[in-house]
């Protein structure tokens, strides 16, 4: 037994001292490649998803039964008031309206569309109706337009206040030949008193020309409204901006100035290979014009994600810095509930320091995520890959 004993202990001392001596090679060259490949690519931060996510989910209303999601979003005598597209059974999107006095716990939401923009004056200069299309048909088919699930009305409302005066912007659609932006306007005191007096209704976009997606800059620039427009302009450090004295199709820039935002070739920008369009309107800060925009990764081709930018103040055409990576994307259940793998960052206020963004998961909810205004600004200064300076 002794004799056994003996060569059991010299045989687990060989195997040990074996397997210390071969793995310390391995283990001392693989943490150095994979440092060496986390090195190159730079991570920047992350928009932090509220915890009572969704903060607004279909409702108990025919009007917003379907979906409730894509909402503009302004902040006014201290609330966030939120302009949500809605979707009913009979696929007509209107605008429903809802306000936090946090900017996370949605208190008020009225039971009511505050407006409708499928009315024959408002619709009239489309000319005609597709067969698909509302009001030639009110159903409600899911299948066939996927994106959304609508036939018609407005879409994917943006807003900003100017003056005393709340501009709200969104996409007119009846069919996919007919896509063009539309604006209207409410005075700051109705909009407190929740009376919803709609004023000049009138078309962004030139007739046939297939647009979506323009949004506002909060403030004028030389005395003219400006409009965002394009995020491709073949340059990765320019934009498409277009000034309006006033805000109607007669000052449009025309499809060659603003092209089919469906036409934008693909190519690598940044972090993303697809370009889709602006998110919310562009915020004011010391750095420069931010703006939060959509696009798509190419090893990652079905799945909307949102990047950031920040744009120099007296040109903002001019790109300053773009995110190195995403700061939202679609992980969440409700990001993937319908539609799957869509965060559509259209409304975003700066309240307390903090930026609050608010976006359409899926095409069925209403998300929240937020970051220190700061935080955001610095990775995006400091990240000097994707910095434009030295390319203008």
């Amino acid at each position: 037994m002794a004799v056994l004993k003996k060569k059991t202990t010299k045989k687990v001392v060989k195997k040990v001292s074996k397997q210390k001596k071969k793995p310390v090679k391995k283990a001392s060259q693989k943490p150095i490649k994979k440092i060496s490949k986390k090195s190159k690519k730079k991570v920047g931060v992350k928009l932090k998803r509220e915890k009572f996510n969704p903060v607004m989910r279909p409702g108990p209303y025919h009007w917003e039964s379907e979906a409730v999601f894509n909402p503009a979003a302004i902040l006014s005598d201290g609330r966030v008031h939120l302009f949500y597209r809605a979707l009913g059974y009979d696929g007509v999107s209107r605008i429903g309206y809802a306000s936090s006095g946090d900017g996370i716990h949605f208190d008020t939401r009225l039971t009511h569309p505050v407006y409708v923009a499928q009315s024959f004056e408002e619709a009239k200069e489309n000319m005609k109706h597709f067969p698909f299309t509302s009001p030639a048909r009110l159903v409600y088919d899911t299948e066939m337009y996927a994106s959304g699930g609508g036939w018609g009305g407005c879409e994917d409302p943006r807003a900003v206040l100017i003056d005393g005066v709340v501009y709200m912007t969104f996409n007119m659609f009846n069919g996919w030949h007919s896509m063009r932006v539309g604006v209207t306007s409410i005075k700051e005191v109705d909009l407190l008193n929740k009376k919803w007096n709609w004023h000049n209704f009138a078309f962004l976009s030139k007739p046939g020309d297939r647009q979506k997606n323009w949004v506002l800059f909060p403030e004028k620039i030389n005395g003219k409204f400006a409009v965002f427009h394009n995020l491709d302009m073949g340059d990765p450090g320019r934009v498409g901006i277009a000034y309006f004295k006033e805000l109607n199709s007669r000052e449009a820039p025309s499809g060659n100035g603003a092209p089919d935002p469906q036409g934008i070739p693909d190519h690598d920008v940044a972090w993303h290979f697809r370009t889709r369009s602006a998110s919310a309107p562009p915020i004011k800060t010391k750095d420069g014009w931010l703006l939060l925009y959509h696009a798509m990764e190419k090893s990652d081709p079905n799945r909307y994600k949102v990047g950031a930018m920040l744009l120099d103040l007296n040109d903002p055409s001019k790109v300053l810095y773009r995110s190195s990576s995403p700061i939202l994307e679609p992980d969440a259940w409700y990001e993937n509930d319908w539609k799957p793998g869509i965060v559509y960052a259209s409304g975003a206020v700066v309240k307390d320091g903090t930026l609050f963004v608010y976006y359409g998961g899926g095409d069925k909810h209403i998300g929240d995520a937020s970051i220190k205004l700061s935080e955001l600004l610095l990775d995006l200064k400091t990240n000097k890959r994707v910095s434009m300076k030295k390319e203008q």
